[in-house]
């Protein structure tokens, strides 16, 4: 039986430090921390579209229930992916709604 491993690459996202204004950041900024995400996102539904791929066309080495865990990681990684979009998006309405 093959051991359980965890999901990579979601976790690394959230270790944002806060910066006084004007200084300058050394590191990665929220832009690439995005860009990083999304291409994780997309790194894990390619994986599981060849997974089905290689299901389908027969390939003895990939099993269904391989292909199905692929799947359900790849929607579960763009669940989380679209929550924390939305928690952006209404963080900012919110912002934009104080007056100042």
């Amino acid at each position: 039986m093959a051991a359980i491993t965890p999901i990579s690459g979601v976790a690394s996202t959230s270790t944002a430090t806060i910066r006084a204004p004007g200084e300058t950041s050394q590191g990665s900024g929220f832009g690439d921390v995005l860009s990083q995400a999304i291409q994780s996102v997309e790194a894990v539904g390619k994986n599981a579209s060849q997974s089905a791929d290689r299901f389908l066309s027969g390939d003895s080495a990939e099993e269904l229930h391989t292909t199905i865990l692929a799947t359900q990681q790849a929607q579960l990684s763009f669940d989380l992916f679209l929550q924390m979009r939305n928690k952006a998006v209404s963080a900012y309405q919110e912002i934009m709604r104080m007056q100042m």
